[in-house]
């Protein structure tokens, strides 16, 4: 896997949008954040434009990325905003001179379709807190951005949770949110999961349908391929009037139960404050024992 430059003083970042629209006054958490790191800002084209849910249309959300990618100042791209879009006008993109240059693509949730589609190419990218997200991120997560763009070592140790699967493995982490991986199924984006350790997440699901996209998971091969999971928040799960009968966490714990493979559950990342970094394409290790779970990014 190929890793993009690291960041350093001096150096400039794009913000753009992908999917929702987003206006100048919900980034300025982001950008204050970015110059005290010594970063210049660059606010995309995308930003402002309005069409209907989205930051304009796919062809003006994809020309503000291409721009921003072809751009040999722009050392990465910080997407402002998930919620849906990406997927639309990943398509219309020629990573052509990414190649050439490659940078930190950067954002959670719809980003995942980026995510996704960068790591079928060979190259790394951040899982981690948004723009629009900055203000009310935790230290952790936010130092957790600082780290993973800049080059420091990155390591998480956290407690214990009851449903954690213990055991040992080595591997490179894919994943992201899991209705996006589902989405993205059958597609050029699609995850790979053989030899792999999968991170999920997700958001406002019903219970029923977490479900349903395990089961895909599992019968598309990727469960029986992956040497560990990692599972992030679960937040505002929604159940019908008829009770599913288990929560979020309980629903991945039985579909996966028969793989004898390490679980870490309620891991700090995804649609929650804490939203730590989480560097998609790297080999990590992963060591779940009684009393604590230890992720570390090689």
């Amino acid at each position: 896997m190929i890793t993009p430059a690291n960041l350093k003083k001096g150096d400039t970042i794009a913000l753009v949008a992908t999917a929702r629209k987003a206006t100048d006054g919900s980034l300025k958490a982001a950008i204050d954040l970015a110059h005290s790191w010594g970063l210049e800002v660059v606010v995309g084209s995308s930003i402002g434009l309005d069409y209907n849910q989205l930051a304009g249309t796919d062809e003006q959300r994809a020309a503000d990325f291409q721009d921003q990618l072809d751009n040999p100042k722009i050392k990465a791209i910080w997407c402002v905003k998930g919620g849906y879009g990406t997927v639309r006008m990943v398509d219309l993109l020629d990573f052509t001179k990414f190649k050439a240059q490659p940078k930190w693509i950067v954002g959670f949730s719809d980003i995942t379709v980026l995510h996704n589609h960068l790591n079928t190419m060979g190259y790394k990218s951040i899982h981690g807190v948004m723009p629009i997200t900055v203000a009310r991120a935790t230290p952790p997560a936010i130092e957790s951005l600082h780290a993973s763009l800049f080059g420091q070592a990155l390591s998480y140790t956290i407690a214990t949770d009851k449903m954690n699967r213990q055991g040992h493995a080595t591997g490179q982490l894919v994943g992201g949110n899991l209705s996006i991986l589902y989405s993205l199924l059958g597609s050029q984006s699609a995850i790979d999961c053989k030899d792999k350790i999968l991170f999920i997440e997700d958001l406002d699901e019903y219970l029923y349908h977490i479900d349903r996209m395990m089961m895909n998971l599992k019968r598309n091969g990727c469960l029986e391929s992956v040497k560990g999971i990692i599972v992030g928040s679960m937040t505002q799960m929604k159940d019908n009037d008829i009770p599913w009968g288990k929560d979020a966490v309980a629903i991945i714990e039985d579909v996966t139960k028969n793989y004898n493979i390490p679980v870490i559950y309620n891991f700090p990342a995804g649609h929650i404050r804490d939203n730590r970094a989480l560097i998609l394409g790297s080999t990590i290790t992963m060591d779940v024992t009684t009393t604590s779970s230890t992720v570390e990014f090689q």
